[in-house]
């Protein structure tokens, strides 16, 4: 059922989340522990999302709604029981009764968007206005699981605000009959014999914005704001369990800034021969270049050993790419457009990529590259057509006013499940 191999296979199957109510109910207090910087205006964000569905239905990819899987998923009783162990503990009584009582919609709905408190309260303080927080940042599918060739790898989060996010998705993963039968590489809130529940600083950390698959024999990992060491050690592990393993792992580690919270925020594969990237990170020379290291996934005892810069450690494996500077050459529209994602792009098929609207230096320096610019509307209306299977360097642009200031591009708001070879 899953098969991920590249960043630019054609894509076939892709994961997502609509911003729901759960948009419309967060307040500042939950910004620090969110990916988000700014409150959306939840019906502009939902309008923007469903362009990107439509977009992709018209493009014959199946796009899977992940609320949708897990409803279906807890129709099963052994769903529902497993799922509601985890919650049950940390609500109280009357909750635990409501939670019970629910049915599968309207148990993912309370688990998705959250349960205010019956006492009015004038506290600023998310835990004092709710008894279950909303989950906000679930439209960003990218981060709470990734998959890798026909296997999947759960993430753990760097912040508790999205430790559900990660719930959801083992519950759908574990139970939903799409996916059952996926081989499990790691999850690291799984206590088992080899590999025990780590707590405090050891704590694995990470999330599925930072690794990407190049090729069957390439990942790349960012060590980064969002995942720590531990979490890249378990990312090794994971792997090494893999049959079909990619050879290399090439660890990438990122200043740990807001800005470069996770490496698809920095650098985007796009085609066979370029990725879209934020030069002062991922070019050699900059004060802020991430440090590289290389991870033989074949050996017995997997260690990094210090590779340089990233473009250089992925040619010296064979993956020559070219980088296309997110913003175009000018410095400051650069640092305007990555916070914006403008290195952050979602490839459907080798050289047709989804970018935001905003990012117009980006798609500027892309034309000059030879790839054609188009809206996402003109798509949609099937006033441009597209062929896939064979494709031509082409640039969808999005709408993105609300989407973009929830920090996250159309890479972070999916997660392909499947994508045919190159």
């Amino acid at each position: 059922m899953l098969d991920v191999r590249s960043e630019v296979g054609r894509l076939r199957q892709v994961l997502v989340h609509a911003p729901g109510a759960e948009v419309d109910l967060m307040i500042p207090d939950m910004m620090d522990e969110l990916l988000f910087d700014d409150i959306l205006f939840g019906e502009r964000a939902r309008d923007e999302h469903a362009r990107l569905r439509q977009l992709l239905s018209t493009l014959s990819i199946d796009v899977l709604d992940m609320q949708e899987l897990l409803v279906q998923a807890l129709s099963e009783d052994a769903a529902r029981d497993w799922l509601l162990r985890a919650i049950l503990d940390d609500v109280s009584a009357p909750i635990a009764r409501r939670l019970n009582a629910a049915t599968p919609n309207d148990l993912a709905q309370m688990l998705i968007t959250g349960i205010r408190c019956s006492d009015a309260s004038d506290d600023l303080s998310s835990e004092d206005l709710f008894e279950i927080v909303p989950v906000p940042n679930w439209c960003f599918q990218r981060d709470p699981q990734f998959v890798v060739g026909d296997s999947v790898l759960f993430s753990s989060m760097a912040t508790r605000s999205r430790s559900r996010e990660v719930l959801l998705a083992r519950c759908v993963f574990k139970f939903h009959p799409h996916f059952a039968d996926a081989p499990v590489l790691l999850d690291p809130l799984e206590r088992t014999p080899d590999s025990p529940l780590y707590i405090g600083m050891h704590q694995p950390r990470i999330e599925g914005g930072d690794l990407m698959i190049l090729s069957p024999d390439i990942a790349v990992v960012g060590y980064s704001e969002r995942t720590n060491r531990s979490g890249v050690r378990h990312v090794i592990s994971g792997l090494s369990r893999m049959a079909n393993r990619p050879r290399w792992l090439i660890v990438a580690a990122l200043p740990h800034k807001r800005a470069y919270m996770h490496l698809d925020t920095v650098v985007t594969q796009i085609d066979n021969e370029h990725c879209l990237a934020f030069p002062p990170v991922i070019w050699p020379g900059h004060s802020d270049t991430a440090s590289v290291y290389e991870v033989d996934l074949h050996e017995a005892n997997p260690q990094p050993r210090s590779r340089g810069d990233l473009l250089s450690a992925l040619r010296a494996r064979g993956l020559d790419l070219k980088a296309i500077p997110c913003g175009g050459e000018d410095p400051i529209r650069q640092q305007r457009e990555q916070w914006t994602d403008g290195a952050n792009a979602l490839a459907l098929a080798p050289g047709v990529v989804v970018l935001y609207e905003r990012n117009v230096g980006t798609a500027e320096c892309l034309d000059r590259h030879g790839y054609q610019v188009i809206e996402a509307d003109d798509v949609i209306a099937r006033r441009r057509t597209l062929d896939l299977a064979n494709p031509t360097p082409t640039c969808i642009l999005l709408p993105s006013n609300e989407l973009s200031r929830a920090r996250g591009g159309p890479h972070c708001l999916s997660h392909a499940l499947r994508r045919d070879a190159l």
